[in-house]
């Protein structure tokens, strides 16, 4: 039998040792069973070659809050996710160099260290790939890297962060994408929220109508097909049947015909300071979001097979609501650094 074989075993083994113990020592079976499918990971996880140190996440803070990463020394990584807007911009849609609107939505880089693929459509495999994508995209930062390189060169402060960072390496695209993740790697979830003390056992934690919305969740409302685990998300791509959606997504990554409008599941953490909701910012609310999913969506054309009408009462869509705000972070200061000259 092969070594990761038998470690999948174990991991599994494990995994229902301890659902069990939570059912069956700890009483109320199922409910509390359910719960533990979202605690927490142990850490954060990050490549052999780019292991979080301070040094790489100071260096990658200056870079991500830096407008002179951009073409036109005025777009930062940091103006559109901005972590006063729960690491998005507010906006339906992004909008990038010349002030040109965007056809998809800034996603929240919250939790972003734990996701298999990065971007809506998933084309980057690695924070690393991602954190440069942006930088020389036409629409985006419109840089190209040779002159960002060249730039940074001339700028005293940062040769000693990228020595500390990244000793013998230099200032080069692969460094500064590696100093980027390793700050997106901090960009977490303190797993402090009202929903994260209720599954490790206060009852008080969340109201009644949260614990009936969790029910839903699990249960009729069908959420958890997609949005599981710690980070209430599946990696995967899903076309939800959006009105008017003409992006093709996924599918322009990979030509399968059920990917066509598909796009990667967000995660729900910190929902209520992230809207407008979907990758083109058509939802304003989350009752628009949750009426969308009640009727089964507004488009039926490759449309998930998880995508089914569910007729929940409007007591039942509060209820969710309720559940979804529990999973909100208490907000924190967050302190921009002084970039290096």
């Amino acid at each position: 039998m092969k070594a990761n074989t038998v470690e999948n075993i174990n991991r599994r083994i494990v995994t229902i040792s301890a659902s069990l113990f939570i059912s069956i020592v700890l009483g109320t079976g199922p409910v509390l069973a359910a719960r533990y499918d979202y605690w927490p990971p142990q850490k954060v996880p990050a490549p052999e070659d780019n292991q979080t140190t301070v040094e790489r996440v100071n260096l990658g803070k200056a870079l991500f809050f830096d407008p002179r990463l951009s073409g036109s020394n005025w777009i930062s990584c940091g103006t559109c996710h901005n972590p006063a807007l729960g690491w998005s911009d507010g906006l339906p849609t992004a909008v990038g160099v010349g002030m040109k609107v965007l056809k998809r939505s800034t996603p929240a880089i919250l939790n972003v260290a734990y996701n298999k693929h990065q971007f809506w459509d998933g084309r980057a495999r690695t924070l690393e790939h991602q954190a440069v994508g942006p930088i020389l995209a036409d629409e985006e930062m419109a840089q190209d890297m040779p002159s960002l390189i060249a730039e940074l060169m001339s700028i005293k402060g940062y040769k000693p962060m990228f020595d500390r960072a990244y000793q013998g390496e230099g200032i080069t695209e692969k460094t500064i994408g590696k100093a980027i993740a390793a700050f997106e790697r901090t960009i977490v979830s303190s797993y402090n929220t009202p929903f994260d003390r209720w599954i490790k056992g206060d009852e008080s934690a969340i109201s009644e109508a949260a614990k009936r919305g969790f029910n839903l969740f699990d249960g009729k409302a069908r959420c958890n097909l997609c949005h599981m685990g710690h980070n209430f998300q599946d990696d995967g791509f899903h076309n939800i049947g959006l009105p008017d959606n003409t992006d093709d997504g996924r599918y322009e990554i990979k030509k399968v015909k059920i990917l066509k409008g598909a796009f990667k599941t967000p995660t729900l953490r910190n929902i209520s300071k992230t809207a407008p909701y979907m990758h083109n910012g058509v939802y304003s609310t989350l009752e628009d979001v949750l009426n969308h999913y009640d009727k089964g969506g507004a488009n039926s054309a490759h449309l998930s097979p998880n995508i089914k009408p569910l007729s929940l009462t409007a007591g039942e869509k509060e209820d969710l609501q309720q559940f979804l705000y529990t999973l909100d972070e208490e907000v924190k200061e967050f302190a921009v650094p002084v970039l290096p000259n």
